[in-house]
């Protein structure tokens, strides 16, 4: 295994987990939710009353940072992926079962959970990432189709 020393962003990965980690310190600090994106998405997808506005600026605050981001430092990029469209399809509904399954996604398991020490996180962090590395040994090296 070699490490693609062009591609090593180090400082830009430290500022984006430091980001990551006070936008979900404030959004439990300012106003006791936790920051876990399918409960939040799914919220929206039905909303009760005094609930919407907090989860449409939070996913909006998602979807507007990385564009910020790269029109301020980076330029754009052009998305690659060597999945085909049927696949990632796929992939974002096994994704979404798992977090119904699972109850709760990655970003509130893997980065809140594990933060607070919840042994039910920790292990759902650590079976996302199993899954994730089985998943990607298997479509990158095994794969026959």
């Amino acid at each position: 295994m070699t490490i693609d020393w062009t591609a090593f962003t180090p400082w830009t990965s430290l500022a984006g987990g430091a980001l990551i980690g006070m936008a979900v310190a404030m959004l439990v600090l300012l106003n006791g939710r936790i920051a876990g994106i399918s409960g939040i998405v799914g919220g929206l997808l039905r909303p009760a009353a005094g609930d919407i506005a907090w989860r449409a600026a939070f996913v909006a605050g998602l979807l507007a940072s990385p564009l910020l981001f790269t029109s301020l430092f980076t330029g754009p990029a052009a998305p690659q992926s060597s999945a085909t469209p049927l696949g990632l399809v796929v992939a974002g509904c096994l994704v979404g079962l798992g977090t119904r399954y699972g109850s709760g996604c990655t970003s509130g398991h893997g980065v809140c959970g594990v933060a607070r020490l919840s042994p039910r996180s920790i292990v759902a962090t650590l079976t996302f990432m199993a899954m994730g590395f089985i998943t990607a040994y298997v479509t990158l090296h095994l794969r026959a189709w």
